[in-house]
């Protein structure tokens, strides 16, 4: 077994320099773990609390789907899209890695890469679209130019991103407290005030196409959180608890998700013709005139901390991605260099954007779904159900160790997940032969996930687990004295 380059998993290191996060995709020892578990939910209550999320909310009513079907497929994909999501949270105190880094023991060190390169296109395009959204919003608000707006977000996003972790936590806190007093006075204004006409609560104006797209719209919304999550988990003390590490994502995300969707939802079917920034200007105004500018800059803000977070997890990924090709000492000035590069392709992407933002979103969504629904039915199976945690450290940043170069049977799991997937996809005017038969409808993503967790199972019952846990056992004796 070949050893490992000393430089990537070093127990004993200050954790941060000047108020700089100094740890990057290296594991984070036990003796610098910090926080309480109940800072989950702030983490991913303001991670969803923000304008790209009313945006999502929007689609079925779009599409023509009343008030009441779309509200509801709105709560039920987030309850489902989340509960996968939260999950991958549990993992980062248990290993003390960011969440990427976790997939090569199920598709090898370089193997990992394929999901790593869509794990980047993620947060490239998430990030390029919020920038979109936040020029639109400026715009609108004080006739700022977009090209500043953009400029603007980029640069903020990338010195918060540098700063790390624990800004992160601490502004996502505050902004927690924020909306959830503009959330409660929009929805109890609204429950008063009653703008709505019957029609839109009429449950006999069921359209099945609008209802599907919003479910799994808002399902993959929330699933595509989850190469994020043991991001922001990773530095809590390994004893936090998986049930408590559950729950606090779950329902940070959850509520903080379908509460903005539904948002999106009510401005849509009161402004049904409006974009996304005057729908939730004017509904927000139906509660009492000024509230709409209240409601929308509040919505707008924790986009800064949605960037940070796609910058942050970004430079993440694309440090992981180099180091399975070049192999490196994961240092703070090349973390900076990392982010720098997320700026700038993101921003290059909302320069080059044009007026179907909210087509674009949708498409984007919906492709994010077909490519990360076997990935996170893989990463789940070997955690919970294979290996059950039982990882060696400094095996996964070891080219030549156990988890090799290339892990066939995630590889071949996620070909056939994703393969299962397309008979019953639809993107755009492009639909497979089975979401034809169904009118448009796709319902692609329970597939995935039960085809993709299915085969891994049934491929990795040639694995010898004792084994490796016993190569694991002494692969890592010693990683971590303070434990």
């Amino acid at each position: 077994m070949a050893a490992n380059p000393p430089t990537v998993v070093q127990s004993h290191r200050p954790q941060r320099s000047l108020g700089i996060e100094s740890r990057s995709i290296d594991y984070v020892p036990i003796a610098e773990r910090h926080g309480k578990v109940w800072h989950l939910f702030p983490v991913w209550f303001a991670g969803d609390a923000h304008l790209a999320t009313i945006a999502t909310g929007i689609i079925g009513v779009a599409m023509g789907g009343n008030l009441v079907w779309t509200a509801i497929a709105v709560v039920l994909g987030n309850a489902f899209g989340t509960f996968f999501m939260a999950f991958h949270s549990t993992q980062g105190p248990q290993l003390g890695l960011p969440q990427m880094v976790q997939s090569r023991p199920q598709f090898g060190f370089v193997g990992a890469l394929l999901v790593w390169v869509v794990a980047l296109v993620t947060y490239i395009g998430y990030t390029g679209f919020n920038q979109i959204l936040v020029g639109s919003t400026m715009q609108h608000l004080v006739n700022l130019p977009t090209p500043v707006s953009y400029l603007g977000y980029a640069v903020i996003g990338v010195v918060l991103a540098i700063v790390g972790y624990d800004f992160i936590h601490k502004a996502s806190r505050w902004l927690t407290y924020l909306m959830l007093v503009l959330l409660v006075v929009f929805t109890v204004g609204l429950a008063v005030v009653h703008p709505f006409s019957a029609g839109q609560f009429d449950l006999g104006q069921f359209a099945l196409t609008p209802f599907l797209v919003q479910f799994f719209t808002a399902a993959v919304y929330q699933l595509s959180w989850s190469i994020y999550v043991s991001d922001y988990s990773r530095y809590l003390p390994r004893d936090v608890g998986v049930r408590a590490s559950f729950w606090w994502t779950y329902l940070g995300a959850g509520v903080g998700g379908a509460w903005m969707m539904l948002v999106g939802t009510a401005a849509a079917g009161l402004f049904p013709k409006a974009d996304t920034v005057d729908a939730v200007l004017s509904a927000g105004n139906a509660v009492f005139p000024g509230f709409g500018l209240a409601l929308l800059i509040g919505s707008v803000l924790p986009l800064i901390t949605i960037g940070t977070l796609n910058f942050y997890g970004g430079s993440l990924t694309l440090l992981s991605c180099v180091d399975s090709i070049k192999r490196f000492r994961p240092t703070t000035m090349k973390r900076v260099y990392a982010l720098v590069v997320i700026g700038v392709l993101a921003t290059t992407i909302a320069f080059a954007s044009n007026n179907t933002f909210q087509e674009d979103f949708e498409y984007f969504l919906t492709v994010l779904g077909y490519l990360f629904t076997p990935w996170t039915a893989i990463n789940l199976v070997d955690f919970y159900v294979v290996r059950r945690g039982h990882y060696s450290i400094r095996e996964i940043f070891n080219p030549h160790g156990i988890y090799r170069r290339w892990s066939w049977r995630g590889l071949v799991a996620y070909g056939g997940g994703f393969a299962a997937m397309m008979p019953f996809a639809v993107v755009g005017e492009l639909q497979g032969p089975v979401a034809r038969m169904l009118g448009g409808a796709d319902i692609s993503m329970p597939i995935g996930l039960l085809v993709a967790a299915g085969l891994y199972l049934v491929l990795c019952r040639s694995l010898d687990l004792t084994a490796e846990r016993e190569r694991v056992a002494i692969a890592d004796a010693g990683l971590d004295p303070d434990a």
